[in-house]
């Protein structure tokens, strides 16, 4: 529970340092941009392999290590777009990956309810699945810059800090006696 507990505060903090970054850099150049959206779900795709492995492993984590893998496989689809549609085809690439991340996020938070501090995963990969469907609509149009993306990744860091706190707090249960 520790280890969770830790790696939520972790999450949280990359998250935090992440948002901080992209509201220092504002207006960043567009070079600036694609590597903070690149680095973003590359960053994801280590947290999950880190978690996994702290938990079982990859193969007792499906959900981990597939998402995983569809975090590696954003952030290099995420650099091409930026090259080849620019700020629109890195929202594009970023929503569909929000959404994707989001629902298994969704998933492993309901396969580890019973551990404690998942219903702020579920909330959060509920939200992020929606962001997603947003920024993939807005994609189209006129696509929101970096600045704009950088709430999503605050409230993510606020869901970790949360299920931290809530791991951190809570009263631990009595052990079922043998009378």
């Amino acid at each position: 529970m520790n280890s969770l507990r830790s790696f939520y505060y972790l999450r949280a903090g990359v998250a935090f340092a992440w948002v901080a970054a992209v509201l220092l850099s504002a207006p960043a150049p567009i070079a600036l941009a694609a590597v903070l959206l690149v680095v973003y779900p590359a960053w994801d795709a280590l947290a999950n392999i880190i978690d996994a492995r702290r938990s079982g492993g990859l193969q007792a984590n499906p959900g981990q290590k597939f998402n995983a893998l569809v975090s590696v496989i954003t952030a290099v689809a995420m650099a091409v777009a930026f090259v080849l549609r620019g700020n629109a085809g890195g929202v594009l690439v970023f929503g569909a990956w929000a959404l994707l991340a989001g629902l298994f996020q969704l998933a492993v938070g309901i396969h580890r309810r019973k551990l404690g501090g998942q219903v702020f995963m579920m909330i959060s990969g509920g939200q992020s699945a929606l962001a997603g469907v947003i920024f993939i609509i807005q994609s189209f149009g006129a696509a929101p810059g970096l600045a704009q993306l950088a709430p999503y990744a605050g409230f993510g860091g606020l869901y970790f800090l949360l299920s931290a706190l809530w791991l951190t707090f809570r009263k631990p249960r009595p052990s079922p006696s043998m009378s």
